[in-house]
């Protein structure tokens, strides 16, 4: 049975991972790929949605509120991802 001191010496987790920086970095590009895939997957039910409205009012608001939000989510996640290039030349730190 592993002990504290031993999980937090030798443990080849710890070493990969030695701070909470270290773990977000590691993890930021998986979260930027994913929102990618969603904001895809947003736009394109739009466009479904869009296109088999036939005339609906309803069915085409539904539409163009799906692709708003992804226009929007798109947006957000390239002023984050500039935003995050920004600080990483400013403060000197690689994080992605």
């Amino acid at each position: 049975m592993a002990t504290f001191d031993s999980i937090t010496s030798g443990d080849k987790i710890v070493q990969k991972f030695p701070d909470v920086g270290s773990i977000i970095s590691q993890i930021l590009p998986f979260i930027y790929v994913g929102a990618g895939l969603l904001l895809l997957v947003t736009l394109i039910m739009g466009g479904i949605t869009l296109m088999t409205a036939a005339g609906d009012q309803n069915k085409m608001k539904s539409g163009y509120g799906q692709l708003t939000a992804g226009l929007i989510g798109f947006i957000i996640i390239f002023v984050s991802f500039f935003v995050a290039q920004i600080l990483q030349i400013a403060l000197g730190v690689k994080f992605l």
